[in-house]
């Protein structure tokens, strides 16, 4: 056991902030790449589809979107497909490699269709990779009393690979912190075949990515195993139920899943609005920046701590407080117009988001039966990607209609998943009873 979790989640939490930094570094480095000229958008730019004309924002924004889409609805089936086959640490390792090869290849592309492909096949690749690693870690738990803390340490790493990603690119593409750009690295002399050879800083952030998957390769080859099975049929049983199957009302499953999708897209209304946000409240990029990395921070501290009172105190009382926090929290960023204001609204935001993450994941594993963990989890894992991918999009098209929209509206949706979660979703732990070191029950 290190930090109190069983290594082989540790490695996978380390192999998966390898891989979200690799990832993360080319939200950032896609736009520039395309705004750069390196790749050629001419014929496409200005033109009309439907009548809409495409801008180079539209094309830059269909590339980032595209990986969170593909991600996202094909987590159901790669979940279940390492559900129906027993093979988690192999689709995770295809992942990878998939995600590796299409980093490598961004410097030999020209075309912007061609980045779309590269794009695409990185959504592929994170499919396979993300509910599949998620229900490993959830299938490491020997106790019901130990899937919170797995959860909360799992989580933590992924947010540090994620939240330091973009900042890292930033200065390896300029080559340094306060740089605007693009540099020229020169590789050391003694490379074999390379050495002195040039590479732009587009170049050095992609090699980062590749890296960044390798690392999490060699980590999930080398420590990873997949457990155990009983002889559990999961064939035709696998399915994402919305009604419960054991009476009336929704099934709980689900409705975490609806919860997260409103949580994530409230975490996601604040990245399009930085020219709005910045005039508004007088202050500039930097200021912006750390008040959209708030979130990641409280998360980053808090996540472990409140997953382990998870295991100890219960799940429902953490679901609860988090939408009731998220509500204001939310609500509060579209009134406030003072930068520290906003960056104290934006961290108790995170602290809503910490109570609900890691607690939501170990409640539906909690439920998951024998051998569909990676079907049940994955409704999480691509809600929160969905919720990702739609809330720019939203934000982006209510703050027409006032500043306060976009944030008054993902405060309604929290609202909603606050009442959702108190009607139907019930404790999975009996919390009277002192943790033990029994193996968890299965339905």
């Amino acid at each position: 056991m290190v930090l109190g979790v069983d290594r082989r989640v540790l490695a996978l939490a380390m192999a998966r902030m390898a891989d979200a930094l690799g990832n993360s570094f080319l939200i950032i480095v896609l736009p520039l790449y395309i705004a750069s000229g390196e790749i050629s958008i001419a014929g496409i730019v200005d033109g009309q589809v439907l009548g809409f004309r495409l801008t180079e924002e539209f094309l830059i924004g269909v590339v980032l979107s595209l990986f969170g889409f593909l991600n996202s609805f094909g987590q159901p089936f790669t979940g279940r497909l390492s559900d129906r086959t027993n093979r988690r640490k192999f689709y995770i390792l295809l992942g990878l490699v998939i995600f590796a090869v299409a980093s490598a290849a961004y410097p030999f592309v020209t075309s912007y269709w061609s980045v779309v492909v590269v794009r695409g096949l990185q959504g592929l690749g994170a499919a396979f990779t993300v509910p599949v690693t998620v229900a490993l870690v959830n299938d490491y738990a020997t106790s019901n009393r130990e899937r919170g803390g797995n959860f909360g340490v799992f989580n933590t790493f992924r947010l540090i690979g994620f939240g330091f990603g973009p900042v890292v690119a930033g200065a390896v593409v300029t080559g340094g912190f306060g740089g605007d750009q693009v540099v020229t690295y020169a590789l050391p002399a003694w490379l074999p075949a390379l050495g002195g050879m040039a590479v732009s800083g587009f170049d050095a952030a992609f090699a980062v990515a590749v890296l960044g998957a390798v690392v999490s390769f060699a980590l999930v080859f080398l420590l990873v195993n997949d457990p155990e099975s009983p002889d559990a049929d999961a064939g035709d049983t696998l399915s994402i139920a919305v009604l419960d199957r054991d009476g009336g009302g929704l099934d709980p499953v689900f409705v975490l899943g609806v919860g997260t999708l409103f949580m994530a897209l409230t975490i996601a209304l604040y990245a399009t609005l930085q020219e709005t946000i910045n005039a508004r409240l007088g202050q500039g990029s930097t200021l912006f920046g750390l008040q959209f990395s708030a979130v990641v921070i409280a998360n980053v501290l808090l996540q472990v701590p409140i997953g382990r009172w998870s295991d100890e105190y219960g799940r429902r009382p953490f679901l609860l407080a988090g939408f009731v926090i998220l509500v204001p929290s939310v609500l509060a960023q579209g009134f406030v117009t003072d930068p520290l204001l906003m960056l104290v609204a934006r961290f108790v935001q995170g602290v809503a988001v910490a109570c609900v993450f890691a607690p939501a994941l170990a409640l539906a594993g909690d439920l998951a039966r024998e051998g569909q963990s990676g079907t049940q989890l994955s409704v999480l894992t691509m809600a929160f990607g969905l919720g990702v991918a739609f809330g720019p999009l939203v934000s982006g098209f209510l703050v027409s209609y006032g500043f306060v929209v976009p944030f008054a509206f993902g405060a309604g949706l929290a609202a909603v998943a606050l009442a959702l979660v108190f009607s139907q979703v019930e404790e999975s732990l009996d919390v009277a009873d002192p943790p033990t070191g029994e193996p968890a029950p299965q339905d």
